[in-house]
Order: structure tokens, then sequence, then C-alpha cells
């Protein structure tokens, strides 16, 4: 049963039909999300209806205090809550790193009994790693439907300089506003797009993860995110005008897609390779002193990227894999240590395969998956032929005026070409590009199609 959802009197989102029986663990969301014109000016109610307290630390940056910040302290100063101000004053904007964490965490007093995070990505992610950490609830009050992480369990993170994911909790309440998200420019838009597009490529991903190591697939986390990408692309003419309309759908698309990381507890319905690409440029970038791109954008090109290699592995045929000059190939431990090193760097190299030690294989497990895939191939086939056409997927971007191209976003050829190629090494998460490693496809795949 597909889920939907449904709004009461005072535009709380209500989902429904989210049961299921597959083997996942299943949770039911019980965070008050509202969506709605002119609903920050209810924030104090909000809160009172969740008994959060009357004493809240308030973080927003130079950009996000101007958009909301400001209205939100006084509604709430108003309404006899006291505020303490973290503003994340920054040259440019801000990244969710162990700086702005530091921030948030020194101004948090004895008294304080929840946190408020007014803003998108990084201060959504900033304030929920110190509600981990503090067990403090907190309050998202979104500034711009340009990501997906609003409902999230998960915070991605900068450490030294390498993206890292840290579990935090859901924000309790989160308060989405259409006037102020609408006020976003057009490039935040394109960007919340892009960051749904890519959530096909996680769906197929996750089914082949299922058919070659059994890994339980969630039929309906998957529903959910196939409807709301599918809504997205069929209203984005309304969605680039910013119509009302528009904007609530492309909201909603966005939380859906994150309430299956509360729903099954990961985000293996959201994020597959192409947000390993977007990590890689951003760790690049950052290890440049350059400026992160945006998200969004990075895996809407990142999802355009790996789309035909794809549509082409349906129709490979892996009875021609030679076994013998397969395992003459296997990466070794040693090697593979060299080959982490050489493209991620020393140190995050050796954090990455740390945190995924399962990507270490015998060329027994080499074996057993290349064999699987051989044998359950023809349902590999209507995983990747439940795709859309790629066009769809370009034209959506294109209407959107989004980067399209990695040169779009300052990443240079050769920093595309290794990201592609090592994007498979960032999780354990099973994905095509596994697959294709394992079977000796990859380098053939890459050096044949281009990538921009």
């Amino acid at each position: 049963m597909a889920a939907s959802i449904t709004y009461d009197e005072n535009r709380r989102l209500i989902i429904s039909g989210i049961e299921c029986d597959c083997a996942c663990e299943h949770r039911t969301p019980d965070q008050d999300i509202y969506v709605g014109e002119d609903i920050i000016r209810n924030l104090p109610q909000y809160i009172r209806k969740r008994n959060l307290g009357t004493h809240c630390v308030l973080v927003c940056d130079k950009n996000t205090i101007k958009v909301a910040g400001d209205q939100v302290c006084r509604i709430l100063t108003d309404a006899g809550i006291d505020v303490i101000m973290c503003f994340l004053k920054r040259e440019t904007d801000v990244d969710p790193d162990e700086r702005s964490v530091g921030e948030v965490l020194l101004s948090i007093q004895p008294e304080t009994e929840f946190l408020v995070a007014v803003g998108s990505g990084s201060i959504t992610d900033t304030c929920r790693v110190n509600a981990a950490r503090t067990g403090l609830p907190f309050v998202s009050v979104g500034t711009a439907p340009s990501m997906d992480g609003y409902t999230s369990a998960v915070a991605p993170l900068l450490l030294r300089g390498l993206k890292i994911h840290r579990q935090g909790p859901c924000p309790e309440i989160i308060c989405c506003d259409t006037k102020v998200m609408a006020t976003a420019p057009d490039w935040m838009i394109a960007a919340g797009v892009g960051d749904v597009l890519g959530k096909f490529i996680a769906k197929a991903d996750w089914k082949i993860g299922s058919i070659i190591n059994d890994e339980v697939y969630c039929p309906v986390c998957g529903q959910i995110v196939t409807d709301a990408v599918n809504r997205l692309i069929d209203n984005v003419d309304k969605i680039k005008a910013k119509t009302p309309e528009g904007i609530q759908i492309l909201i909603e698309g966005l939380l859906l897609a994150g309430m299956t990381i509360l729903i099954i507890g990961n985000t293996r319905a959201v994020a597959s390779v192409e947000h390993n690409i977007a990590h890689f440029w951003d760790m690049w970038a950052l290890s440049k002193g350059h400026r992160a791109p945006c998200h969004g954008a990075s895996v809407g090109i990142g999802t355009m990227m790996v789309w035909p290699m794809f549509t082409r592995f349906a129709d490979e045929d892996l009875s021609k894999i030679d076994f013998n000059e397969l395992k003459k190939r296997h990466m070794t431990r040693e090697q593979r240590v060299e080959w982490m090193h050489s493209t991620w760097g020393v140190d995050n190299g050796d954090t990455i395969m740390r945190e995924n030690p399962g990507d270490f294989l015998s060329w027994e497990e080499q074996e057993r998956r290349v064999r699987r895939a051989q044998e359950r191939f023809p349902e590999i086939q209507a995983v990747i032929r439940e795709l859309p056409p790629f066009e769809r997927i370009y034209n959506t971007m294109k209407k959107l005026d989004a980067p399209m191209k990695s040169v779009d976003l300052d990443i240079p050829e050769d920093v595309r070409n290794i990201s592609i190629h090592c994007a498979k090494d960032y999780r354990t998460r099973y994905t095509l590009f596994k697959l294709l490693d394992e079977c000796g496809l990859l380098d053939e795949y890459l050096s044949d199609y281009p990538m921009n």
C-alpha cells in the first residue's frame, strides 16, 4: 500500500498507509510537521502542544536571520519564550562542521530546554547532532525547499574536511511556511528537485542489493520515494514558477522522501552512488579551500552521470565473464588500501575503510556476488527497466535552468572522472557500481561513456 498524506485543520501533515510486512523494522513517525502559508506565527502554539518548554537556543546564519530568524525570535519572545540567539557569523555560507557544532554547543545553557534551527541543510544538521549529544529536542523552521533532510534522522557533517554521517533525532516540530520557502532563490529550488531525482537511482541500487546480498527491501518506502519524484516531475512548471501549489508539492516530496529514513531508520531509500559522488566533490572542494558545491545540484548532476551505466547494464551478457581472469585481478587488502589512499587521501581513506570494513572482499565473496548476478540477471534487468526514460530526468533539470554538467559547479574533469570511479567505495551499501567493479566491467563502462 502506498503512503498518502492529508492535513488536519492546523495544517499538520498526517501520513498514512505505511503498513508493511517486509522484514525491516518500521516506525510510525510521530513528529508534528506543518506545511502551509503564514504558519510561522503559530510556532509558539506548536511548541506548547509538544511541551518543549520556555527556554531555547535559536540557530541561524547571515541568510536565514533575514529570511525568518529575526521574525521567529520576535514571535517566540512575544509568546514568553526566552531565546538565546546563536548567530553563526561567516563571510560565506555556513558548513555543518566542528566549528558550527561547537558554537551551538557553547550557546546551550543549563536552563536550555530545546533548540530551534532556522535554515535548511547545514543549520538543521548542526542542530541535529547537538540535539543528539545533549539529549535536547529541537524544532526546525525551514527556509528553503532545497534538500530532504528536514525529516531525516541522519546528519551529514564535516570533520576536518571529511564528509561523515552521524545518527541524530528528527526535529519534534518541523514548520515549513510556503511563503518563506517561496523566497528561496531559483538555484535552491532546482537543488531540491535534483536531490529528489536521485531517489530513482537509490531505489534501483537498493533493489539490486536485495537481489545480490539478500538485503531487505521495503516496498512501501520504495513507493514513497517513487511517488514523490514522479509528482515533482509532473509539476515541474508550477515548481519553477514558485506557485503556492508548486512550492507545496516540492516541500511534500522532500519531506516524504526524508520520512523514509524515520520509518526504517536509515537512508537506503534516498541516497546511493549519486550522493557518494556529491560527497566526493564536497571533500575535494574543501581540501582546495573552495566552497563545497550545492548538494542538490551535485546530486542532480551525479544522477545524470550514472544513469547511462544502468541502462547499458540491462543489455549486458554476464555469461561472458572469465572467472579465472577475474580472480587474477581480485584486489587484495593491500591493493585496496593503496587505492583508497590514492583517491580519497590517507586520512579520509583510513576513516572510510574503518567505517566500511565490509568492502574488503575475499575472492570467494566476490565470486558469489558475480554468480548470483548471473543467476538472477532477469530480476536485475527488470529493476533497471523500471527506471523512467533518461530524457524525463534531463528535461526536468533543463526546465529549472539547473546546472547540467560538473563543470557548471567548477568541478574539473579529472575530479569528475575519479569521483565516479571511486564513489562505489564510500559506503559498504551495495550499488550497481560495486557490481560493475566486481564483474570487471567498471573501467570499460567509464571509458566508453562520456560523463558530461
